[in-house]
């Protein structure tokens, strides 16, 4: 039956749906039922009783000649039709979000809004010392900013809930429709807790960190695997007691409580060294790791502050204008 229905929906009648038929109501509802994936659930966070949000769907089931959304006594699962169109409707929504915001804020005197993902590497001095920047120049305009991994920003940047990624340009993530741009290279250094038994050695070896409890970079990250050769580049096994993790407060927090060491990258650990809360290491971690830099969507047209705050980025870095 599904495939028959397919059949019968032309590219003309989905254009049409999709450019003229739904409606913001229609996306919110389906965005919804996608998040709770329970007709009642999401009615209950849409206001509206659970025989709307059944009729809302159903029309626009109608309009695309689609089943979008599997119902069962578990709730409800998107077909594969659904998870198109949930796409869609979070990539609307998301650029009503901002353009929003960004008259809210012209009516209000602000400056605008810009949204940012960034990793750890990226936080404590290269987005701070930019956003200073771009404070100082206009200090109403708002950034929001998401931390996390690739994993985790990438689809929010292609959604269009971000209008830039700030981190290490992993080449396993590069893609068409993504713009990169490199700033300055960041290496890694090993860390401690202040009074670490560790913390007072002068020379250190591989060998040395084997012994002790470990925060590792989680194993589908390219410093994980790097680490470990390392470890076996000089003869030892990498840490067996470990905790898996690339959150910054992970590390710091089991640090202190479990007496760990942790990989961080050489100006975060510089930073939160010179703020007493953790010490380099003296080992040397020769490993090469990929540039850290902006990624954009090439094509999407960019808001004047997330312009403004890119070029803030770039002077952070160190990146001479006109490079």
């Amino acid at each position: 039956m599904k495939r028959k229905k397919a059949a019968h929906t032309t590219m003309s009648q989905i254009d049409r749906v999709l450019r003229s038929n739904l409606k913001l109501r229609h996306l919110q509802m389906l965005v919804a039922l996608d998040q709770f994936r329970h007709l009642g659930r999401a009615a209950e966070f849409l206001s509206v009783t659970q025989p709307a949000v059944s009729k809302s769907l159903a029309e626009i089931e109608r309009m695309f000649g689609l089943a979008l959304f599997e119902r069962s006594t578990r709730g409800t699962e998107p077909t594969p039709y659904g998870d198109s169109v949930v796409r869609f409707a979070r990539s609307v929504l998301a650029d009503y979000d901002r353009t929003r915001d960004e008259i809210a804020a012209v009516a209000s005197g602000a400056a605008g809004r810009t949204s940012v993902g960034a990793m750890v590497v990226a936080m404590p001095v290269l987005m701070a010392r930019a956003v200073e920047m771009l404070k100082a120049h206009s200090s109403q305009t708002t950034v929001l900013v998401e931390e996390g991994d690739l994993t985790r920003l990438l689809p929010k940047l292609r959604l269009g809930e971000l209008d830039l990624f700030v981190g290490r340009l992993e080449p396993g993530y590069a893609a068409p429709d993504l713009e990169t741009e490199a700033l300055h290279a960041e290496p890694m250094q090993a860390v401690v807790r202040p009074g670490h038994p560790l913390a007072a050695k002068r020379r250190l070896g591989w060998a040395d960190l084997a012994k002790e409890r470990c925060v590792m970079p989680p194993p589908w990250a390219s410093l994980r695997v790097k680490l470990d050769q390392m470890f076996f580049r000089d003869g030892v096994h990498p840490p067996a007691d470990i905790i898996e993790s690339a959150s910054f407060l992970a590390q710091i927090s089991f640090l202190q409580q479990r007496d760990a060491v942790a990989f961080m990258a050489r100006s975060v650990a510089r930073h939160f060294q010179q703020q007493g809360m953790l010490k380099v290491l003296a080992l040397k971690v020769p490993i090469e790791l990929p540039p850290v830099g902006l990624i954009t969507m090439r094509g999407r047209r960019r808001t004047p502050s997330t312009q403004q705050l890119i070029e803030c980025l770039r002077r952070a870095a160190g990146v001479k204008p006109g490079r």
